[in-house]
């Protein structure tokens, strides 16, 4: 499977309108600034496949980029901004449970982590609530060229230790880096095995 050829399809604003994609969906979200829009232009091999951003919350909408008809690559806004208005954050929060719970083609939602600070208590509680609601999901630990092996491993190593409070067995797990690449190609395999490519 080639995501080089990725090609952005639409962007939407509300899950009744997703009517027209009916490929296995694999979503990403996570915090503001935990590399979202850089983990999935490493993975696509482009630039600016999605928006990157130092200002938090520049997804605002359900992107979603197709890949080869066989699958989507579904950009979901982020939770846990500290710069926008709690309306605009209850809303951005309304259409990721929307989602989460309602979409009939979501594969698998991953949740990026920061591998470069310890565990933050917002990560973990999305989880908790993935879980309950029988959402399934996986981990993807980004920036680990950030620190020191040591210090990464650490952070990882404590985020795991809490998830077992929550999971009987740990999701799948990745540990990528945006900028080394280290673990793109790992994660994007696995992807491609999980629709027989």
């Amino acid at each position: 499977m080639n995501f080089g050829k990725a090609k952005f399809k639409r962007s939407y604003g509300a899950v009744q309108q997703i009517v027209d994609s009916k490929t296995p969906q694999f979503a990403f979200i996570g915090r503001s600034n935990v590399g979202k829009s850089s983990l999935i232009n490493a993975l696509t091999m482009k630039k600016d496949m999605a928006k990157t951003s130092a200002k938090p919350g520049k997804t605002q909408l359900i992107n979603f980029f197709d890949i080869e008809s066989d699958l989507s690559l579904v950009d979901l806004p982020g939770y846990g901004y500290a710069k926008v208005s709690k309306k605009l954050r209850e809303q951005f929060e309304g259409i990721i449970t929307d989602y989460l719970l309602r979409s009939e083609n979501l594969f698998i939602v991953f949740v990026l982590i920061d591998a470069a600070i310890p565990p933050q208590r917002i990560d973990l509680e999305f989880m908790e609530w993935c879980g309950v609601h029988r959402v399934p999901l996986g981990i993807v630990f980004t920036k680990t060229d950030k620190k020191k092996p040591k210090q990464t491993e650490a952070n990882m190593k404590a985020f795991e230790n809490e998830l077992v409070k929550y999971f009987a067995e740990l999701p799948v797990t990745f540990e990528t880096s945006a900028n080394t690449k280290i673990g793109i190609e790992t994660l994007g395999n696995w992807i491609a095995q999980q629709i027989g490519k």
